[in-house]
């Protein structure tokens, strides 16, 4: 943009100026110097900044140099003089070109070669921005990922990742653990609300950090109510009844040891239940999806936490079926209750492992590998 180009009292076309090319000089130099355009300071179109360039404003409407920009003063005077708005008061061309000279006297690079450097040291920096920014952004995408697949099960947080849509599955067998506090409802009336989010937030931590140990996953907590499943999404064959069985074991034991912060006197005591059988399961909603379990398991799981007794677990008949298909376990037969909606039933209780305090086995079976260690640390006898 050229202020000596720029008709201000008629309408005749512009005619270039040797005055007008000074001006164009400092607007160039504006940007080899600072490396960024001129006028970007405002949020005008183009048509506006000539407009304001014409207008001849007092100060003269220019580009803005930074305080901090580290150029030197002899190029910032020639920038300053050569966008004067009185274009009498620019210097020519051969008086840039003196004033050129001399700031690079006994010096082997020209002004081309400055403005090369110039660029280099941009490009060189540019590249560390976009350096950082990159590992910045895989940061990020890892947190956010992270978030994601404890909202969701993995396989079915990357299939939505890229777009598409889950579609519901139904499973032949899986198991479902359902645990419940006993006691919360009269702890709760007795506690503040903060008290009250405090311990479940202490409680289920410490069992989110044990279902780690197992294949399975947690498909929600509603208050003081646990859910877990294994054998889906992931299959693992007819394992989900040992998995859910060793950490059911372990869960237990911790929750008698669990101290209630504000009530430390209390003992803590919780009914598990488990069932084994056919599930429906799917993505639902789009706001907030949730994988959600449907079916009469599912049912049958929150019978048998809902019928049970404190510190105890009570499996289903189907899930005593599997669970006696795994040698080591020791269960004992509750006899007959009534379930609600299924009449009169026959349930066992899970007591622990009958190798207990022994060392195990590698594998459990042939299909089942698991390190003594892991095994040690949830076979436990409760009698």
């Amino acid at each position: 943009m050229d202020s000596s180009r720029i008709v201000k009292n008629d309408h005749s076309p512009p005619s270039g100026t040797q005055k007008g090319d000074v001006y164009s000089f400092a607007i160039i130099l504006y940007e080899m110097m600072l490396c960024e355009s001129p006028y970007t300071q405002w949020d005008f179109p183009p048509k506006e900044i000539v407009k304001r360039v014409a207008r001849a404003e007092n100060p003269p409407f220019r580009p803005t140099v930074p305080q901090d920009s580290g150029l030197n003063d002899i190029i910032k005077d020639l920038m300053y003089d050569s966008w004067q708005e009185n274009p009498d008061f620019r210097p020519t061309v051969n008086e840039i070109k003196k004033q050129v000279m001399r700031m690079n006297k006994g010096k082997r690079v020209n002004i081309v070669d400055r403005m090369l450097v110039k660029m280099e040291a941009y490009a060189n920096n540019l590249e560390e921005i976009v350096e950082q920014r990159t590992s910045q952004l895989i940061e990020e995408k890892k947190k956010t990922d992270k978030l994601l697949y404890r909202m969701l099960p993995a396989v079915v947080a990357d299939v939505l990742k890229q777009g598409k849509t889950v579609a519901p599955e139904m499973v032949d067998s899986c198991t479902v653990f359902f645990s419940d506090i006993v006691g919360f409802t009269t702890l709760s009336s007795k506690s503040t609300p903060f008290q009250i989010v405090k311990f479940l937030n202490d409680l289920y931590t410490m069992f989110d950090e044990i279902i780690e140990m197992f294949d399975v996953y947690k498909v929600e907590t509603i208050g003081d109510a646990y859910m877990v499943v294994s054998g889906i999404p992931v299959r693992n064959g007819d394992r989900h009844i040992v998995e859910i069985a060793n950490m059911s074991l372990h869960l237990l034991s911790s929750i008698l040891k669990f101290k209630i912060s504000h009530v430390p006197g209390k003992e803590l005591k919780a009914r598990i239940g488990i069932n084994t059988g056919p599930c429906a399961a799917g993505v639902v909603g789009h706001t907030m999806p949730r994988y959600c379990l449907f079916g009469d398991t599912v049912n049958m799981a929150s019978m048998m936490e809902s019928t049970g007794l404190p510190s105890k677990i009570q499996l289903s008949l189907s899930a005593h079926k599997a669970l006696k298909m795994h040698m080591g376990y020791k269960t004992s037969e509750r006899g007959a209750i009534e379930v609600k909606g299924k009449g009169t039933v026959v349930t066992y209780w899970l007591e622990g492992h009958r190798y207990f305090h022994r060392p195990l086995p590698v594998c459990i079976d042939e299909e089942e590998t698991y390190t003594r260690k892991e095994i040690n640390n949830v076979m436990i006898n409760f009698n």
